[in-house]
């Protein structure tokens, strides 16, 4: 695999995950307009955001154990291809029903993503390069959910919401154009064509290790905690700061996501330098991400200034790029290459099973509490991860002196 191709395979690859999170992440600044002109209630939203997470969770594993199979070239376009059609066709939703059958198929087809780009990443990036690639490619998933927020509120604010959704799947749509052609079609390994054929035994297999189900318990928490922020984030400036669209659109994602960016190059370089100094490195670098978050989550909810928010999500970003920059290469730490797509699919699974659970969760317990404790009481969450992810990381590197 010639080096040059390897990285311009992770810029494309940006760029389709760069749409996968705005188009995602997009209604979430429309919630307000919605609610307004659908007659909507904080439930009924918390809902059509679940609806997507609770698809693409479901439909996780075997989308994984479908890239092992099939090129993951095809899947990540097909892919890409679908969810772009639907965004678009979120535009014409007529009511609360069809918001939420719009939402689950973008959840199938987006679940379809993640498998097979990692496995083409790690196809052709080893050990000593994948932490780095993997968080150039992650980068794009905060600048993804900046573009998603921010430009859906200005649409939004212009043209209403409908044209939000209109304007982001023809992008898609014309970027998968452009990329059948650009993406070569790797070659079958030698893992695909020795891997199982059947399916339950690959997720058997997985579930059987261990070290991966402590990553993925990890990464059910972490996605619980990002969940309540880009669902809710943009609603609760919008109530307590009294930002408009636009304003809390950017502000819900611009400073949390592009701290995030610079923390997740950073923690890709440490993941791949700690790596070669021990087995566990990946673990206790995401570690000390986790136990730096967790006071940055507390001053989110906390605080009543503008700058103790500023503060709050500069420093929450910064952490969470770093432990988001060796998730997917912690998790190709412990297991087999063969089943690299089925591992992918099933973290993204469950964590996202777990991310599901937090729009109506927070929902709920902001009737009795109020939206700003909810999201302090997250921080404690990020405390408990950080002391199993760091136990794993001395694990490990115990493991095999």
């Amino acid at each position: 695999m010639k080096s040059r191709y390897a990285w311009f395979l992770v810029g494309m690859l940006w760029l389709v995950c760069f749409c996968n999170y705005a188009d995602r992440q997009s209604i979430f600044s429309l919630f307000p307009q919605i609610r307004q002109q659908m007659n909507l209630n904080d439930l009924q939203l918390g809902i059509i955001a679940s609806s997507f997470m609770w698809v693409y969770a479901i439909s996780g594993p075997i989308a994984g154990w479908i890239s092992d199979r099939v090129s993951p070239r095809s899947v990540v376009l097909w892919a890409l291809a679908f969810w772009s059609v639907v965004t678009a066709a979120t535009g014409y939703a007529r009511g609360y029903s069809s918001l939420v059958v719009f939402r689950t198929l973008g959840g199938f087809s987006e679940a379809f993503y993640f498998p097979a780009a990692m496995t083409l990443i790690a196809l052709y990036h080893g050990p000593k390069t994948r932490s780095r690639a993997m968080a150039i490619h992650q980068s794009s998933v905060y600048a993804g959910t900046v573009a998603g927020g921010s430009i859906a509120g200005y649409v939004a604010e212009q043209h209403g919401w409908r044209a939000s959704f209109l304007f982001l799947g023809i992008f898609g749509i014309l970027l998968g154009i452009a990329l059948a052609a650009l993406m070569k079609t790797p070659p079958r390994t030698d893992h695909e064509q020795s891997s199982s054929k059947s399916f339950v035994m690959d997720l058997i297999h997985i579930l059987g290790i261990s070290e991966s189900n402590a990553i993925i318990a990890t990464f059910i928490g972490a996605n619980f905690v990002a969940m309540v922020f880009l669902t809710w984030l943009p609603t609760f400036l919008f109530t307590k700061f009294k930002m408009n669209l636009g304003q809390a659109g950017i502000s819900s994602t611009a400073y949390l996501q592009t701290a995030s960016v610079i923390g997740v190059l950073l923690g890709g370089y440490l993941g791949d330098r700690a790596t070669a100094w021990s087995s566990g490195g990946r673990q206790i670098v995401q570690a000390c991400g986790l136990f730096l978050g967790a006071p940055f989550l507390f001053l989110v909810g906390s605080t009543s200034s503008l700058k103790g928010l500023v503060i709050g999500l500069l420093g929450l970003g910064l952490s969470k790029g770093v432990y988001d920059a060796n998730m997917w290469a912690s998790l190709y730490d412990v297991v087999p290459a063969e089943n690299r797509g089925v591992a992918a699919g099933t973290m993204n699974s469950l964590g996202w099973l777990g991310g599901g659970i937090a729009p109506v969760a927070i929902a709920i317990g902001a009737r009795r509490f109020g939206m700003g404790p909810c999201i302090s009481a997250t921080s404690a969450i990020y405390l408990l991860l950080a002391i199993g992810t760091l136990k794993l990381g001395i694990h490990m590197s115990k493991q095999l002196c």
